[in-house]
């Protein structure tokens, strides 16, 4: 799965580049450099799947970028992917 995340532009050195992922209501993280954020996100988006399906909760499916939120215009995008495999054994 991959899954968009929206980057906050960041104008200074002297704060964190934060991210959202708007298709999982209240998975977000930061990172000094955007690059970092990235990876951030993606343990993010992997410890709230890990909980969902702990919990027999259904996963959200991803949205396109395109598809995105428009309240992040101006946010950088970029895509995660996640191998939902390697998080349960619930996931077939």
């Amino acid at each position: 799965m991959k899954y968009p995340i929206a980057i906050e532009p960041n104008n200074d050195d002297k704060h964190a580049f934060s991210m959202v992922v708007p298709d999982l209501p209240g998975c977000f993280s930061a990172g000094d450099t955007i690059d970092e954020a990235i990876v951030n996100a993606k343990e993010a988006i992997e410890l709230w799947l890990e909980i969902v399906i702990d919990d027999g909760v259904i996963i959200p499916e991803p949205k396109t970028i395109i598809q995105a939120n428009l309240e992040y215009i101006g946010w950088a995008w970029a895509n995660v992917t996640i191998n939902l495999r390697k998080l349960s054994d619930k996931v077939g």
